[in-house]
């Protein structure tokens, strides 16, 4: 389940969407997280689907490794799916004790279900095509106006990326920790589901332990290197927008106008 995880990590094949610019990639990405939420019913969907598996056969990441990336959110997105099934009320349809489900509450949730879906799938694309090093400048490139206003741009891109950057780390320190406990008789696979969550709470001490130990060894690394960051740094690659930038740009305004008409259809 652990290293079914795929956010936070980059995958490379050398496709036209690794070679954007990160700031076109991220604004596509806070584009397309506004258009799932403008939203207000299925027709819209078909779009976003359409979008999406474009950018997968463009990027040419398995779209297998892209499914995948959903395993460890299967429980979240059941739990949404029931809880809208459960919870609204509307014209019913089949009565379950003191529970009704409602064809309101199905519509509701498969709705929400597929915007979860599609939100994750259509999210991971940025980290999966982008580099740590390119998703900092293109986060801190996208900050700097509003330096004037005292906002530390670099420190706080430096520290999402860090964070995202530590999700697989931290997930194959996690896999390592459980593998040794197995070896000396932990059992995280039988009992309940209360029972599994109790088995897992041994991992938490040795895992924070690492967690500090790697983000010390980083700072301390950093430190030697004399890293400052921020102003008067230089970049071996500077970001410059190109022609393919602007036509994905193009391309995602007229997607996020399709949106609006379908909603006000």
């Amino acid at each position: 389940m652990l290293k079914d995880i795929t956010i936070g990590q980059h995958y490379p094949t050398g496709s036209v969407i690794h070679k954007l610019d990160p700031r076109t990639k991220i604004l596509i990405t806070f584009a397309l997280i506004v258009g799932l939420f403008i939203i207000n019913r299925f027709v819209g969907y078909i779009f976003v689907i359409a979008f999406i598996a474009a950018a997968i056969t463009i990027s040419k990441i398995p779209f297998k490794y892209m499914i995948k990336g959903l395993k460890p959110l299967y429980v979240l997105i059941m739990i949404t799916f029931l809880i809208n099934v459960f919870m609204t009320s509307g014209e019913i349809l089949l009565s379950i004790g003191p529970v009704n489900v409602t064809r309101e509450g199905v519509y509701q949730a498969v709705f929400m279900a597929m915007r979860l879906i599609l939100l994750v799938i259509g999210t991971s694309l940025l980290t999966l095509t982008t580099s740590p090093i390119m998703l900092t400048d293109g986060i801190e490139h996208l900050l700097n106006p509003f330096k004037k206003i005292g906002l530390p741009a670099h420190e706080l891109a430096m520290m999402m990326t860090i964070a995202l950057r530590f999700i697989p780390t931290l997930l194959e320190e996690t896999d390592k920790i459980m593998k040794a406990q197995i070896a000396r008789g932990a059992d995280f696979e039988s009992g309940n589901i209360i029972n599994r969550a109790k088995s897992l709470v041994p991992l938490l001490v040795p895992l924070f332990i690492s967690a500090f130990r790697r983000a010390d060894e980083l700072a301390m690394a950093m430190e030697a290197r004399c890293y400052r960051g921020g102003e008067h740094r230089t970049r071996m690659k500077a970001l410059k927008m190109e022609k393919r930038d602007f036509i994905s740009s193009g391309i995602t305004m007229v997607f996020i106008g399709i949106l609006f008409y379908t909603r006000a259809m």
